[in-house]
């Protein structure tokens, strides 16, 4: 008997309905294969906790009510993508209950914070795809160059190191500076 060897690059074909039913972590499903998460850094993984921190305390503080998920896998129009971050409404969590696995569209509120590995194109794409399913704001978190991009209904904002970006469509009010979240010191 001859073993299989697959090699490192092999792309694995899955289809949506398999992909669905049996998910696997850290992993995307475009346009019929998996892609897997990687690449996250030290300032990656901080800039992702002080967000989740800053959008949680806005949304406990001010009683929004909703939650903070984190790399939870969702739908857009084309595939089914994991956002590093997203806020879920009470009501997108009233319609779907607690206990998806999928949600059947985008979350309101997504940001993905660009890794080492990340190609910018990739990034602006997925904002897009984001966008044409139900989502109403999308943050790009560059850490090594202390940016903040805003997608809000087609319409990029840039927010640089000594700047404060601020929500534009989706938890009204929220404000912090990018060196809060991109450690510029």
């Amino acid at each position: 008997m001859v073993a299989s060897i697959t090699p490192p690059d092999a792309v694995e074909l899955v289809s949506l309905e398999e992909f669905l039913s049996h998910p696997r972590d850290r992993t995307e499903w475009v346009d019929g294969k998996l892609i897997e998460k990687t690449g996250m850094t030290y300032k990656h993984g901080l800039a992702q906790g002080k967000l989740i921190r800053q959008w949680g305390d806005n949304i406990i503080s001010n009683g929004l009510g909703g939650e903070i998920c984190v790399e939870t896998l969702c739908r857009t129009t084309k595939q089914v993508r994991r956002p590093d971050l997203a806020y879920i409404s009470p009501q997108l969590l009233e319609q779907f209950g607690n206990n998806f696995t999928v949600l059947p569209q985008s979350f309101p509120l997504i940001a993905e914070v660009a890794s080492p590995d990340d190609r910018a194109e990739e990034l602006f794409a997925k904002s897009k795809e984001y966008l044409e399913s139900g989502c109403l704001e999308v943050w790009l978190l560059f850490p090594e160059t202390r940016i903040v991009l805003i997608n809000a209904q087609n319409r990029w904002l840039l927010f640089n190191a000594d700047e404060v970006v601020n929500t534009q469509n989706v938890l009204n009010g929220f404000s912090v500076a990018v060196c809060d979240l991109c450690r510029c010191k």
